[in-house]
């Protein structure tokens, strides 16, 4: 439901339409501003309200597979319950986002997440001592922590969204053109959007019956596997659709396709080494972020296989982005919806016929594989929008960086082996390794792509780094 109402879905709506109004003038861009808000407001509240209400009877249909531990069923329940305002305050959240970006604004929005992240870590740390004196479980201090998190979230960006000159207006107009607008973006967004969630849930039921402990390996490596999707993919992507925004409203089809090759070289160029290294790390980071307490050998090995799967789709899930913001840009939501929906039959299909044979790691696989289908389609049928581009340079480009990447990834891999060797694997001497020698591998890349006339190189280091 949060990537169905909010984020990648909302923005993808809201952005280009609002990008227009606000060409228009201030008055015009707060009002749909503030419909949109209502609207949101009132919907997100609604479907909270039911998920609350009806959370004992998604545990037992989704994850029936818990039934053979006792009490895990009534535990998800009620977490589910707990969690389930989070989708209002993040919905919320990702409005401030977008309203934000086509103000060319993003550094608030990009640490609003970060603010997320220390507000849902701190609460559940300092409650630990509270939950357990009361007799509660402790696990509901990191539900409820999310809830704090996210309306930090919300919170922080709003004195920025003040000074750029929002004014709320109590409007709930279901007719207002401009809204219209939104919401034929939306739909198509959402219904591309909720083929990966279908997936999910079919996973679910496909996973929970499997061998205690594959739900949480397949979600430890999922975490892991969004660090450099939220670090280069979304930030790529967000500045990418609000730029093409902009240039689609001036009509210009050359700057179209300038920007989304360059769009598309960044991301590559910061997915690309990071993904290698990771899965050529995966156990060792693995063990450093993980293994301690009841989280023990037995479960880093597997976390780190699903690991692995994952890396491979990273590239082609942050480009996915790109390339369909400028679908989005063009105010075409369906295209993207088509491709989303192509590739989540590829995944079903998949899991369903392999989960006996390869277990929980098919999942990883088939959501990598899915990845490069979806992308593979958007980019065929690209030229209606754009005219026919020559694709062979960025391809020559990707396989220059990947040839780059693993070379700094073997490079890493060799010396964390004999670091490990002559140090141990514990903590310490883990995150010593994995931080020395993933810089290393990182050293090793940048050398290379030096050394191979990747002309891009430095441009893109400096631009990263200034940003």
């Amino acid at each position: 439901l949060r990537d169905l109402f909010a984020e990648t879905a909302l923005s993808a709506a809201f952005i280009p339409v609002l990008t227009a109004e606000r060409a228009k003038g201030k008055e015009f861009q707060n009002r749909l501003a503030s419909n949109i808000f209502n609207v949101i407001f009132i919907v997100t509240g609604l479907v909270s309200v039911a998920g609350f209400l009806a959370s004992p009877y998604l545990a037992k249909w989704i994850a029936f597979g818990f039934g053979k531990v006792p009490g895990k069923i009534d535990l998800t329940a009620q977490l589910t319950a707990v969690l389930f305002p989070f989708l209002l305050l993040v919905s919320l959240g990702a409005w401030a986002m977008s309203y934000l970006n086509t103000e060319k604004s993003f550094f608030v929005p990009a640490v609003a997440p970060a603010l997320f992240n220390v507000f849902s870590i701190l609460f559940p740390v300092l409650m630990y001592g509270w939950y357990v004196a009361h007799g509660k479980e402790p696990i509901f201090g990191m539900a409820v922590g999310v809830l704090v998190g996210g309306l930090m979230q919300f919170l922080v960006q709003m004195p920025l969204i003040r000074r750029k000159g929002f004014r709320y207006r109590p409007i709930l107009n279901f007719r207002d053109p401009e809204f219209r607008r939104v919401i034929a973006l939306f739909v198509p967004v959402a219904i591309g959007l909720a083929g990966p969630r279908i997936n999910v849930l079919i996973n679910t039921i496909l996973v929970t019956p499997l061998k205690q402990g594959s739900v949480s390996w397949l979600n430890y490596a999922y975490r892991i596997m969004q660090l450099p999707l939220g670090l280069f993919a979304v930030a790529v992507g967000t500045v990418t659709l609000q730029s093409l925004s902009r240039i689609v409203l001036d009509n210009d089809v050359g700057a179209v396709r300038s920007r989304l090759v360059d769009s598309m070289k960044m991301v590559l160029f910061l997915t690309i080494p990071t993904s290698v290294l990771i899965a050529f790390l995966s156990q060792p980071v693995t063990r450093v972020i993980y293994q301690r307490g009841h989280f023990n050998p037995a479960d880093t090995v597997p976390t780190a296989v699903a690991l692995v799967l994952y890396t491979l789709g990273i590239p082609f899930i942050a480009g996915l982005r790109n390339v369909a913001a400028v679908y989005y840009a063009y105010k075409d939501a369906k295209t993207p919806m088509f491709a989303s929906l192509a590739s989540v039959v590829l995944t079903i299909a998949l899991n369903v016929s392999l989960v006996h044979v390869m277990g929980f790691a098919i999942f990883p696989l088939s959501t990598s594989l899915a990845a490069v289908l979806n992308i593979w389609i958007l980019f065929a049928f690209l030229p209606r929008k754009i005219g026919r581009m020559d694709l062979s340079p960025l391809a020559l480009y990707f396989l220059r960086v990947t040839f780059a990447a693993i070379l700094g990834g073997a490079a890493g891999w060799y010396a964390n082996n004999l670091f490990a060797r002559h140090f141990g694997a514990g903590f310490w001497a883990s995150l010593v390794g994995v931080c020395g020698c993933g810089a290393l591998g990182l050293a090793v890349f940048y050398g290379a792509s030096v050394v191979m006339g990747i002309s891009e190189t430095k441009d893109y280091v400096r631009r990263f780094l200034r940003r």
